[in-house]
């Protein structure tokens, strides 16, 4: 769309006509992109973004750098919402190419597959499974019953997804504006790499803008959630009802217990290990340590506190 257009439709004054082509980040956007400011604590990312516009308060507009067009609004969180709408694939491709699926691969009945959609080499694909439009999938991969894999999401090679999961919903976004909750479209995807195995009734969320991304190796138990744009290094494990809040990032071999959890927009260092119903509300910048508990601590800290209520609970 036209900015122009886009402006006018959000009730925003801006004549000029650059083409965008997506919504982005401020770190991440090009110049063909629009992205936005709500949170001071990323005004660092606003003087050095390459965006072609940015939604921004007033008092902000001054730090918006030299190329960059500003958007001025009361709620640019608002409007983005309002303006991810315009950005939001078709639902369903009623055009495009027929499957491609490669040689000895197996697709039992009742296997729904969307347009434009590519599988490798000697891939099982069982009954009841959804393959959405323009999903990629790689060779010796297996698919059990009833797995959803949403639009335009990518699947390694040797990958094994288990029954009932859901790969690519939309993550979990909303604008409140004055107490209506404005969706704020997920238009990124998920990518998957290769030797992932993901259990069952596993749901990974589609990102908001680029993708949320599972790496080599990664290993996903039973009921755990992944949120939108979160990102596992390769090798890690969540174990059965991990949940990762939007924009988390676990770094190679981190391993979480089952019922742990992360807030958002953190990072977990490398060859981390979070026990049993451990809440991560901070990020864990060094790697190789053993935490437990919440509020977090390290795990032989945690053993000690439990020794000493322990005690008090005999007096």
């Amino acid at each position: 769309m036209k900015l122009k257009q886009i402006a006018q439709a959000l009730g925003i004054e801006c004549d000029n006509d650059v083409e965008i082509t997506a919504l982005n980040t401020l770190k991440d956007s090009n110049e063909h992109e629009l992205s936005f400011l709500e949170n001071k604590k990323y005004v660092h990312d606003l003087s050095t973004t390459k965006a072609a516009a940015v939604f921004v308060k007033e008092n902000f507009s001054n730090q918006v750098p030299k190329g960059t067009i500003a958007l001025i609004c009361e709620e640019p969180y608002i409007a983005l919402a309002k303006a991810s709408k315009f950005f939001a694939p078709n639902l369903v491709e009623k055009e495009g190419i027929e499957p491609v699926i490669g040689e000895n691969t197996t697709i039992l009945p009742n296997v729904y597959l969307g347009k434009n959609t590519k599988i490798g080499k000697s891939c099982t694909i069982m009954a009841g499974a959804f393959i959405g439009d323009d999903v990629q999938i790689g060779d010796n991969t297996v698919i059990y019953p009833n797995v959803s894999i949403y639009r335009d999401c990518k699947i390694g090679s040797d990958c094994i997804i288990h029954s009932g999961t859901v790969i690519g919903s939309d993550g979990f976004g909303f604008a409140n504006d004055n107490g209506k909750y404005v969706k704020i479209y997920q238009n990124g995807n998920v990518i998957i790499g290769n030797d992932v195995e993901i259990g069952s009734n596993t749901s990974i969320d589609r990102a908001a803008f680029k993708s949320t991304i599972i790496e080599d190796g990664v290993r996903i138990d039973n009921l755990v959630h992944i949120a939108h744009n979160c990102k596992l290094g390769k090798g890690s494990i969540l174990t059965g009802q991990v949940g990762l809040s939007g924009s988390t990032t676990l770094n190679q071999y981190v391993i979480m217990g089952g019922q742990s959890a992360t807030a958002g927009h953190l990072e977990i260092a490398p060859f981390t290990t979070i026990a049993a119903r451990g809440g991560v509300t901070k990020s864990i910048i060094t790697p190789k340590k053993f935490w437990a508990g919440f509020p977090l601590m390290e795990h032989r800290t945690w053993l000690k506190l439990q020794g000493k209520i322990a005690m008090l609970l005999k007096k």
